[in-house]
């Protein structure tokens, strides 16, 4: 089969909210190709409720914005990048604004509708009824088509293209990906002078998740492969609510409806948050996922109640029309009675070490959204700070890239991709096997309670699936699924590792043998390509 080369200038593996705004920031500088694993539209960022965090309103302030992000972050976040991105969110709002988002008003429309979630103490939530990521989405992916950037959807970005892997002379640097075809099973061979990771999170690797299909962990997997630093992988966030019912795939109620008023109780009506934290079901997101894991495990049942029924029903449905549209598809009216929620694996707070400017420690390559690990979340992200981060960031990568892509020389000559002796697998069984087993041993084992002895159990049963995973990975010709599988199990060992290395509980990871948090822990964790842990 023939093989496709194909030269650009900025190469976006991922069509997320991080990665559309990056590539139209970028158009003026060149030829950008953004690489999208499904259609463009399919990913996180898609069915993102919530909103975008910003200061606007005269009864809010920086300062209030920064503190309720440094409280959340337990004591990891880098109070730079908490103040640079936190500075930079009105200005985004306003670029978001001119380009056609409509953030929903008040009735009296002249002013917004700012909401308010868990760990926020002011109203600072712009938000388009409760799909803000749809609106975005759509906005941005309409103002790239106008402005003629280059998008190839339905393919997976199989690995990255170093001048190390190569055997090149000289410093290291990202010279483009190998991408499959999805549908053909084509690989086709992508040179760049730069390359952005924006693929977003890796809620995949987990049995119940509120992320899509796509969200496998990709860009973090590739990266790690080239020697790019990975840091806080054990800090993964569980949404505390998402819908429990046996049709219902990844649908999770909004912190925005806690934020509204909406109750957390037992199924036999008790209210329990308030003995959990002060800010009751306005807790951060860790918290909150904690006491509905003790609840559920107290009382031996499978799921507990949301309860906003003493809302009016009129205010519900305005409010949250596209919750209720859901909710009543599973026979669920959120105006009348409790609704069954449970935690679910949600944000990746840990991922590509990157600096202010989105780069990362191998010349040429970007990361940024979910799939960067900026300093800004800590051990724990604060609501809707996450938007507001893709878009910071991809701001300043765009202008960094400005500068850089002036100072590079020749291209070098990248050769096409080699499937060597791989042949078609004879049973795609052992994929989806595998895939089974990685997912029930991460929530089994490293899920929003862990112990040495379930990280311990989980690192031993990982090490045979990887070795088998790889092996498959050799032996036969590349797929979809198996590209997948390859990174999971590739994430998963880096969550586990980086938990078993954290000696103590903070934010998102808990551990019932280390229950306390030590000043001397309060650093990142820094994992390289030997395994090594560094700063």
């Amino acid at each position: 089969m023939s093989q496709e080369k194909i030269e650009v200038d900025i190469l976006v593996i991922g069509s997320g909210v991080a990665g559309l705004s990056l590539a139209l920031k970028c158009h003026e500088l060149g030829n950008v190709l953004v690489v999208s694993k499904r259609e463009l539209w399919e990913g996180a960022s898609f069915y993102a409720q919530g909103g975008v965090a910003s200061v606007i309103s005269a009864s809010d302030s920086f300062e209030a914005h920064i503190q309720d992000t440094l409280a959340a972050g337990a004591g990891l976040c880098k109070p730079e990048v908490v103040e640079m991105v936190v500075k930079s969110g009105p200005e985004r709002i306003e670029e978001l604004v001119k380009l056609g988002v409509n953030f929903t008003m008040r009735e009296d429309r002249k002013s917004f509708d700012l909401a308010k979630e868990g760990g926020h103490s002011k109203r600072r939530i712009f938000h388009s009824e409760d799909a803000t990521g749809r609106e975005l989405e759509n906005v941005l992916i309409k103002n790239c088509q106008k402005r003629d950037i280059k998008f190839l959807e339905w393919h997976q970005a199989i690995d990255l293209i170093t001048s190390a892997r190569l055997g090149l002379p000289g410093p290291d640097r990202v010279l483009g990906a190998y991408v499959l075809e999805v549908k053909t099973g084509e690989v086709k061979t992508i040179t760049a002078w730069a390359v952005a990771l924006a693929t977003g999170g890796a809620g995949k690797v987990y049995l119940y998740t509120t992320n899509p299909d796509t969200a496998t962990g990709d860009g973090v997997a590739m990266a790690f492969r080239v020697g790019a630093e990975i840091a806080n992988m054990e800090f993964y966030q569980f949404h505390p609510t998402c819908l429990y019912h046996p049709e219902a795939k990844s649908f999770l109620i909004s912190e925005a409806v806690r934020g509204e008023g909406a109750v957390l109780r037992r199924i036999d009506g008790q209210r329990f948050m308030d003995k959990y934290h002060p800010l009751a079901e306005l807790a951060p997101r860790d918290v909150v996922a904690r006491a509905i894991d003790q609840e559920m495990k107290e009382s031996g049942n499978d799921y507990v109640l949301i309860d906003l029924t003493a809302k009016p029903p009129e205010f519900i449905k305005q409010r949250f029309p596209n919750i209720c549209k859901t909710l009543k598809q599973y026979g669920f009216d959120l105006s009348k009675e409790p609704v069954p929620v449970v935690p679910a694996a949600h944000y990746m707070c840990g991922g590509v070490a990157a600096d202010l400017d989105g780069a990362t420690n191998i010349p040429g390559l970007y990361a940024v959204g979910e799939t960067a690990c900026t300093g800004l979340h800590g051990a724990n992200r604060l609501a809707s700070n996450s938007l507001l981060e893709a878009l910071v960031f991809a701001d300043r990568a765009a202008k960094a890239l400005g500068k850089s892509l002036l100072a590079l020389e020749r291209r070098a000559e990248v050769p096409l991709w080699d499937t060597g002796s791989a042949v078609k697998s004879p049973e795609s069984v052992i994929v989806s096997h595998n895939w089974d087993e990685i997912r029930r041993t991460m929530w089994n084992y490293v899920g929003i309670v862990r112990s040495d002895k379930r990280l311990e159990r989980a690192q031993y049963r990982l090490s045979f699936i990887e070795e088998e995973v790889n092996q498959y990975y050799h032996d036969f010709l590349v797929t979809g699924d198996a590209l997948e599988l390859r990174n999971i199990a590739a994430i998963a060992d880096l969550i586990i590792k980086c938990a078993v290395h954290r000696k103590e509980s903070r934010g998102l990871h808990f551990n019932l043998d280390h229950p306390e948090t030590r000043d001397e822990c309060k650093k990142d964790t820094v994992i390289k390509k030997d395994g090594e842990f560094g700063e």
